[in-house]
């Protein structure tokens, strides 16, 4: 009786490890095949730059238009599409990160893992996963995670994005070149709840008022890079 309890926990054990991997390496949904190809031939047609800053991930980032001229003089590319969550842009990695040579990397995901059920422990695997897929194909990139952002629609799963922010923090603190941005302070306000003015009437994508507060949290760290944003002289 014993052996078969101790069989059991074991069995136990080794499902919890790897369900927090099974995100990190799950395949993204066929629905993402239209959005990733659209990408592509729009590279063709206008290939972007290399050397510039990547600007991926989920709908924050692809609703984000006027990312360009919030960054001027900065060469960036949009590479959003909405919905999706991390395994999503680690999939595609070599279609929509590794062409572009991308000096710098901003990611803004996690926030649909959760709403999917994903855990803490597996946003932060899907992160980690993230990074080595995207050094596999320009070596050594920065990538800056932008953390999940607390929002109404969402206040529910708020405690469990913060321990994904929290987990994140505290594994980027320890690589090279890997940044964690928190916007989830001026998000909120003294109550600690997110900001309704800040959000658009479904109460999950940002208005410009809240792209504002990500816009000043990454000049400086994009600065350190080397990018500066610049206004023409009039």
């Amino acid at each position: 009786m014993h052996v078969k309890r101790l069989t059991w926990l074991l069995c136990l054990l080794t499902g919890l490890v790897a369900s927090a991997w099974v995100h990190a390496d799950a395949a993204p949904s066929s629905h993402w095949k239209p959005d990733i190809d659209a990408f592509v031939a729009a590279d063709k047609a206008h290939p972007p730059a290399p050397g510039g800053v990547l600007f991926i991930g989920s709908s924050s980032i692809h609703f984000w238009s006027s990312l360009a001229a919030d960054f001027p003089g900065i060469p960036v590319i949009n590479r959003g599409f909405g919905g999706s969550a991390l395994p999503d842009s680690t999939y595609y990695a070599d279609r929509i990160v590794w062409p572009y040579k991308p000096r710098v990397i901003v990611l803004y995901a996690g926030d649909n893992d959760m709403a999917e059920g994903a855990s803490p422990a597996q946003v932060l695997a899907s992160f980690q996963a993230f990074v080595a897929r995207a050094r596999q194909g320009v070596p050594g990139v920065p990538v800056v995670f932008v953390s999940i952002k607390p929002s109404m629609a969402r206040v529910a799963l708020w405690p469990q994005m913060k321990q994904a922010n929290d987990l994140i923090r505290d594994w980027a603190a320890t690589q090279k070149d890997v940044r964690f941005v928190d916007i989830a302070p001026v998000m909120l306000d003294a109550q600690g709840k997110p900001r309704a003015e800040l959000f658009r009437d479904d109460g999950l994508h940002m208005l410009p008022a809240g792209y504002a507060l990500w816009i000043a949290a990454l000049k400086p760290v994009l600065a350190q890079y080397g990018f500066v944003t610049h206004v023409a002289a009039q």
